[in-house]
């Protein structure tokens, strides 16, 4: 990355070359498996852990890796060019360890992120609900006090790593009276034996079969008031618009990746593959494809790096967090889909790479904010 030092480089190359072994070696060839139960073994999370692959911008004293966000954006990479879908670790190592970081209790950490860090626990955050998508200041689970406990109860859908998860943040009103203001966020440690905790189906989704995702319900589910985020009831929807930021940049970040994938996989096809006596590169549309294809690239990467270098130095504002995740990821789908075309049949069978990056990368435009939402909101500052 051309916004850190010859030092930084270095071992950022190194961390590169330990994290692209690992989706290749260890988490792709399970594919098929995870595929099929629609969840990841927990023993990959386990294994991330022992490399020293999650949490690498927690600090030290919490059994981070004691690194910034430039470790994680390495590690995102080399997750989509190792062709994994199924680990869901934007999540589990990028969202949920920093709502932890900057507002659980000393406590709390302590307890908590060493957990994640390892791998022995997986991470979720349950905000979207059945009715709710990215209208999350209306969301109606509640959490009500109850002596020294929240009772929550409600519902929540498309939860990310929710059929995994032991450490859960969930959104819950706290004062449904007070719109945005009676948001707040708590974390529930949970198992499947936890009362007032269920977990739903694992829903069947069109991509990323491999990677859970699950509806969750919460009957009379008791969580510690100790457990609630922040100093006082009512700071969930700050909080969440506070770390919403890095989410969508990790979107930008993988789309980048998978938009580079996409040209050098469709690249590497195109110039052994053959049609009317000379190979496909050769014919001027081809040819003509590609070059948009990579200059798109080039200009998302320089984008997303750009984005990056801001949120290293804390400058990473909501506007541009927000136009990161809608553009790269439009242009993700637009070129995977234009890549697809350029393999012609092959391009539509599951066994070559360019099929599975085109069905896992159409839910880009809508996770994290769906797109539209993202354009009304940079239009808010214009």
């Amino acid at each position: 990355m051309s916004t850190v030092d010859t030092d930084t480089e270095s071992e950022l190359q190194g961390l590169a070359e330990l994290a692209r072994s690992f989706f290749v070696n260890t988490v792709a060839p399970q594919r098929e498996e995870f595929a099929a139960q629609g969840y990841p073994s927990r023993e990959v999370y386990r294994q991330a852990g022992e490399l020293g692959l999650l949490c690498m911008s927690i600090p030290e004293e919490y059994g981070g890796g004691g690194g910034t966000f430039a470790h994680e954006a390495v590690l995102f990479t080399e997750q989509v060019k190792g062709g994994d879908s199924a680990m869901q670790l934007g999540v589990h190592t990028g969202i949920v360890p920093h709502y932890l970081l900057s507002y659980a209790s000393q406590e709390n950490k302590v307890r908590w992120l060493p957990k994640l860090a390892s791998g022995e626990w997986i991470g979720a955050i349950a905000m979207t609900e059945p009715g709710t998508g990215s209208d999350l200041q209306n969301i109606a689970t509640k959490a009500v006090k109850d002596g020294d406990d929240y009772v929550i109860s409600g519902a929540k859908t498309f939860i990310s790593n929710g059929r995994n998860c032991d450490l859960l943040i969930i959104a819950v009103k706290t004062d449904p009276s007070q719109g945005a203001k009676g948001v707040s966020l708590v974390v529930a440690e949970v198992a499947d034996d936890t009362p007032g905790f269920e977990r739903g189906r694992l829903l069947k989704k069109v991509g990323q079969k491999g990677q859970d995702t699950t509806e969750l319900f919460f009957d009379g589910l008791r969580v510690p008031q100790a457990n609630l985020l922040g100093t006082a009831e009512g700071q969930g929807f700050i909080q969440l618009m506070q770390q919403l930021p890095q989410e969508r940049l990790i979107c930008g970040v993988a789309a980048a990746a998978a938009i580079e994938a996409a040209v050098d996989e469709t690249l590497a096809y195109v110039k052994q593959r053959n049609a009317f006596g000379k190979p496909l590169f050769a014919m001027q549309n081809t040819r003509f494809e590609l070059a948009d294809c990579a200059t798109i690239a080039t200009v998302v990467r320089t984008f997303v790096d750009d984005a990056v270098a801001k949120h290293l130095r804390g400058a990473l504002d909501v506007k541009t967090a927000a136009m990161i995740k809608y553009w790269t990821t439009d242009q993700q789908t637009q070129v995977i889909d234009r890549c697809v075309q350029l393999h012609g049949g092959y391009g539509y069978m599951e066994e070559y790479p360019i099929a599975r990056m085109w069905i896992d990368g159409r839910i880009s435009r809508i996770y994290a904010g769906a797109n539209e939402v993202m354009k009304d909101l940079i239009a808010r500052f214009l």
